[in-house]
C-alpha cells in the first residue's frame, strides 16, 4: 500500500491561483485586507524537515524513516526566495523570520541570509530579520549567521530537565546542547534571544518555574505558548491545554508580575515584567485568547504556498509564478489581490479540528509553531 504523503509545511487543501485580471496592485509600502490589517510580518520555511520529532509537532509514528519529504526540485530557491522577500519587503513587509521545520538543517542556509539582509524597505530601511531553532545546530552556527546578516534568534526550549526535554524531543537530544548553542547566539551577538517554551499540560508544566528561574536577569526574553492544534497528527486535545492565565499566576507567585505594553501592532505574545527588574515574560494564548484582530502575518511555505492565517485551509500557490515567467510587476500585483481578499475566515482559530475534505489525511501547517 502506497503511504499518503503530507508536507510538512501545508495544511489542508490548496489552490492553485490564477494571475487576477483587471486592476493592477502597484506596490505603495501598505498593503491592507478587508480588515485594514496592514502585511508586515512573513514566515518563510525554508525546508520541511526536522531532527527533532516533538509530539506536538513531527510525531515519530507519522514522521518515521519511511515518510517521504519534498524532493529538492520542489522547495523554492534562494533565488526564488529573495525574489519574493523583495516584493513582499516593497509591500510594506518589516520583517522575515525563517521557520521549517528545522532552518539549520537547510544547506548553505547563510547564503540566503546574506541575500535577504541586502533587502531594503521602500523607506530604504534593512528588514528585521530573524530565525526560529531549535538549537540543535546553533553552537557551531551562530557566527556565521550573524556574519551573514541575521539579527536575532528565537530558540524552542521545553524543560531544563534533561529528562523531559529527551522525552519531548523524542530523539534523546541533550538539553546541555541547546543551552550551548544559546549561549554561542549570545557570543555571536544575536539578541536580544527569545526562548519559546510550549507547555502542554501532564507533560512538561512542572519545568515552568525552573525556566523562569534560570532565564530570569539573563536578557533573554523567556515565552510560554499554549499547546495548540497544528494539524491531524499531534492527538491535541483541549484538556492538554494549560491556559497561559495558570502560566503567569504560577510565575507571580514566586515573582510579582506587571504587564507591558505591547511593544508592536500586532504583535501575538503579552509581555510582562519583573517587578524588581529582573526583565520579561511574555505568554502566546493561541487558544484561549485569539490574536486575530490585528493580526499582520502571512506564511510562505517551503514549496511556494502562500498561507495568511496560521490555521488557514487553503493556500495561495506562488511557485507556478515564479517559474512560469511572470515577471515582478504581476508577481507584486497577485500578491496585493491576495492580501487584499483576505477577511476573518482566514483568523478563525478552531478550539476542535474540522473535518477534512480528504477523509483521514493529516491537515499540516509550517512545523515552526507559533513564535515572533
Amino acid at each position: 500500500m502506497s503511504k499518503h504523503v503530507v508536507p510538512v509545511s501545508e495544511i489542508g487543501r490548496v489552490r492553485r491561483v490564477p494571475l487576477a485580471g483587471g486592476r493592477v496592485v502597484a506596490a505603495t509600502g501598505v498593503l491592507l485586507d478587508q480588515l485594514a490589517r496592514p502585511l508586515t510580518d512573513l514566515r518563510i520555511s525554508v525546508t520541511d524537515r526536522c531532527n527533532f520529532r516533538c509530539s506536538y509537532c513531527m510525531p515519530k509514528e507519522v514522521f518515521d524513516k519511511d515518510y517521504e519529504y519534498l524532493p529538492h526540485s520542489a522547495l523554492l530557491s534562494f533565488e526564488e526566495i529573495t525574489r519574493l522577500g523583495r516584493i513582499f519587503a516593497s509591500h510594506g513587509v518589516r520583517k522575515i523570520r525563517l521557520t521549517g521545520g528545522e532552518p539549520l538543517l537547510r544547506k548553505n542556509l547563510e547564503v540566503l541570509i546574506e541575500q535577504l539582509a541586502a533587502l531594503r524597505t521602500p523607506d530604504g530601511q534593512p528588514l528585521d530579520l530573524t530565525l526560529t531553532t531549535n538549537g540543535s545546530l546553533l553552537k557551531r552556527k551562530a557566527a556565521a549567521l550573524k556574519a551573514a546578516g541575521l539579527q536575532r534568534v528565537t530558540v524552542s526550549l521545553d524543560g531544563l530537565d534533561d529528562t523531559v526535554f529527551r522525552s519531548m524531543n523524542d530523539v534523546d537530544f541533550p538539553v546541555a546542547e541547546v543551552l550551548a548553542g544559546i549561549e554561542a547566539a549570545h557570543a555571536a551577538g544575536l539578541g536580544p534571544i527569545k526562548v519559546n517554551m510550549v507547555v502542554k499540560r501532564g507533560t512538561n508544566e512542572q519545568e515552568i518555574l525552573p525556566m523562569a528561574r534560570h532565564f530570569r536577569g539573563t536578557g533573554v526574553v523567556l515565552r510560554f505558548i499554549e499547546y495548540m492544534d497544528v494539524g491531524a497528527t499531534n492527538g491535541w486535545r483541549m484538556d492538554e491545554v494549560l491556559p497561559s492565565a495558570e502560566v503567569i499566576r504560577r510565575i507571580a507567585e514566586e515573582f510579582p508580575l506587571e504587564p507591558l505594553e505591547a511593544s508592536a501592532p500586532g504583535e501575538t505574545a503579552q509581555r510582562w515584567a519583573y517587578a524588581d527588574g529582573g526583565g520579561e515574560i511574555g505568554v502566546i494564548s493561541s487558544v484561549t485568547q485569539a490574536f486575530c484582530h490585528d493580526c499582520s502575518r502571512a506564511r510562505l511555505s517551503t514549496e511556494g504556498k502562500l498561507y495568511l492565517c496560521l490555521f488557514a485551509s487553503m493556500g495561495h500557490d506562488l511557485r507556478p509564478l515564479l517559474r512560469g515567467g511572470a515577471d515582478d510587476a504581476q508577481i507584486t500585483s497577485e500578491i496585493g489581490h491576495i492580501w487584499q481578499g483576505r477577511t476573518d475566515r482566514y483568523s478563525e482559530l478552531r478550539a476542535l479540528r474540522e473535518p477534512d475534505a480528504d477523509a483521514g489525511a493529516p491537515r499540516r501547517v509550517e512545523m515552526s509553531y507559533i513564535g515572533g
